[in-house]
């Protein structure tokens, strides 16, 4: 699986976008949502210390974990996020679409905080990907 994520990233040119992020979001507050073995290769081979990361989240995460260290970050329940008023969640997961879908419409449609994915597929593999689906 490592491979394919290595594949991946590189083809969608994962190391400038984060430069990007850092530029435009660096100083922001950041939550993560997605701890699963996509982001585990991203936190292991890139460097995000230039993101203002106050927390991850995940649906693995219950109320009980709120508060302990996962991967060197504060972990956040999914149903707890409003309460940290992030300026941005970025979703760290392959699939993201579905998951920025119901993050705007569900829990953040009154807020202005903003979410977009970690990792940013291109137009052509975006609408490859909703084609084949």
């Amino acid at each position: 699986m490592t491979e394919y994520f290595e594949t991946y990233l590189k083809e969608i040119k994962f190391e400038k976008y984060l430069e990007k992020l850092k530029k435009k979001i660096g100083r922001k507050s950041i939550i993560l949502y997605g701890a699963g073995a996509y982001f585990q290769y991203i936190q292991t081979n890139y460097d995000l210390s230039g993101l203002n990361i106050t927390g991850i989240s995940d649906m693995k995460f219950s109320e009980s974990d709120e508060g302990r260290d996962y991967l060197g970050y504060k972990i956040i329940p999914k149903n707890k996020i409003c309460g940290y008023n992030p300026d941005y969640i970025l979703v760290a997961t392959l699939n993201y679409l579905s998951i920025i879908e119901d993050f705007k419409l569900n829990y953040f449609c009154h807020t202005k905080t903003k979410i977009y994915p970690l990792a940013r597929m291109p137009l052509s593999m975006l609408i490859k990907e909703i084609w084949n689906s």
